[in-house]
């Protein structure tokens, strides 16, 4: 049994850099997807011209194509265009431009969920349209969207695997490393796989759970 555990030991500091890695880069997907997902939100519902339709095409290749693909696509393209971009950064922007769009769905959906009685409401009011989505449809919805925004986030630390192909430096990565130095694949995709599930059920517990059922509450009143 000793034997069995001392490469995990062994192994433990590698792992934890690259849990750590993880949990980074599938925060900065959302940090900086969701202004992203924002706009391009805006723009579509609005009609803004142009944007609106390009956006569209975005989001549709975007949830239409693999993020193993859209992986290479990014890599690749930014060398042929002769950037030196680190790795850190192409990591982050692989998670982006997806994340971005599955996000930008979920807001969309969540607006219009919202009635047409409420637009209604805030504009008898003497609220402008702008005043009336940000202080009257933002807050019904961002109850609505709470659900989606946290899947997006759940998603994004098990995509954060498909860096690895582009030998970015996370979990995955790390893993893969350690099993060509040990020869033991089984229990160190064992372990990645619980590590994995461990943040997702983390984050369900310790902010989903709370999120929901604080803006349940606030709805509620």
């Amino acid at each position: 049994m000793i034997d069995y555990l001392q490469p995990i030991w062994d192994s433990a500091p590698l792992i934890a850099w690259g849990t750590a890695y993880t949990v980074g880069y599938a925060l900065l997907g959302m940090v900086f997807g969701l202004p992203v997902a924002l706009f391009i939100t805006w723009a579509r519902f609005e009609k803004i011209p142009v944007l609106a339709g390009l956006f569209g095409l975005y989001v549709s290749f975007m949830r239409g194509t693999p993020q193993l693909i859209q992986a290479f696509l990014i890599y690749f393209g930014i060398g042929s265009m002769g950037l030196d971009l680190p790795l850190v950064v192409i990591g982050t922007l692989v998670l982006i431009v997806n994340a971005s769009a599955y996000l930008s769905e979920t807001l969309r959906g969540a607006l219009n969920g919202i009635t047409h009685g409420q637009w209604s409401a805030g504009l008898s009011l003497g609220l402008t349209k702008f005043q009336t989505l940000r202080y009257v449809v933002t807050p019904q919805a961002l109850r609505l969207a709470i659900p989606g925004i946290s899947n997006t986030l759940i998603g994004l630390f098990k995509d954060t695997s498909v860096l690895s192909v582009i030998t970015v430096a996370e979990l995955l990565k790390i893993i893969n490393d350690v099993i060509s130095a040990t020869f033991k694949p089984f229990t160190f995709y064992l372990l990645a796989a619980l590590i994995y599930w461990s943040l997702c059920l983390v984050y369900e517990y310790a902010v989903h759970r709370r999120l929901e059922a604080r803006y349940s509450k606030a709805y509620a009143r």
